[in-house]
């Protein structure tokens, strides 16, 4: 589905990504997981062509959309479902206007959004009585809900998240991450969640580990923690950087 190869992007004197190779298959649910500040962000970015790379090719179906103008590129990203780590949802919009937003731009009736929005709340765990409240009005957990709602309007074969549960308690964690691979599940989609949190493991089945602008670990989830790199290592345990003494 997504191939990456040798993606480099810098701002400024600051290099971000260095040589970058990926490979997600179809129907992967994979974790891209690194430290805060790795640019974790700035790759999804670039796969999603908010960000162009300054070299390297992103292929997504056999075509490489860091050389597609944008008509092309948007025939492409139909295929694209991303959420934000904030939700981004239009504060000035309600519930029904912010999900339908697509459809309602197109002048598709209100009347023929309505149903559909519904449909799409309720795949994320919300009700009907949301329609017309506001983003101030909703919580941090019903926000990625209502994100996410959005997203499926166009039943998107791949799906990107991006740090989905920042800032949310574990409780709701853990229901979004559910929520993730309910839906993963439901469209057998691609799913690509960005995160720093090793909760993700328990539901992702790869996991890709960003560090100084290259991935330096691919696998399946269980094999990562039997992995010997040092780095690794620390990270998904939340130790110290320095030398390793004992793996008890």
């Amino acid at each position: 589905m997504i191939k990456i190869k040798n993606l480099t992007k810098s701002f400024g004197d600051k290099k971000i990504t260095r040589g970058l190779d990926l490979t997600i298959n179809d129907n992967d649910f994979i974790a891209i997981i690194g430290r805060s500040g790795e640019g974790k962000s700035v790759l999804l970015k670039q796969m999603i062509g908010l960000i162009k790379p300054d070299s390297g090719q992103i292929i997504i179906d056999g075509q490489d959309v860091s050389k597609l103008d944008k008509k092309d590129l948007q025939e492409v990203y139909k295929k694209c479902g991303y959420v934000f780590q904030f939700a981004a949802l239009l504060d000035s919009l309600d519930v029904f206007e912010n999900v339908g937003i697509t459809l309602l731009e197109e002048n598709v009736p209100p009347k023929e959004v309505r149903p559909e929005v519904i449909k799409r709340l309720n795949s994320v765990g919300l009700s009907e009585d949301v329609l017309y409240k506001f983003p101030d009005e909703l919580s941090g957990g019903m926000k990625k809900r209502v994100g996410l709602a959005r997203t499926l309007m166009r039943s998107p074969k791949i799906l990107i998240y991006d740090e989905p549960t920042t800032g949310l308690d574990p409780i709701t964690v853990r229901l979004i991450h559910e929520l993730i691979k309910k839906t993963h599940e439901s469209l057998n989609a691609t799913t690509i969640v960005i995160s720093h949190d090793i909760e993700v493991f328990k539901y992702a089945t790869k996991v890709a580990m960003l560090h100084e602008g290259k991935i330096i670990y691919t696998g399946p989830t269980e094999n990562i923690w039997e992995c010997d790199n040092p780095y690794i290592y620390q990270f998904i345990r939340g130790l110290d950087k320095g030398p390793i003494t004992s793996k008890k």
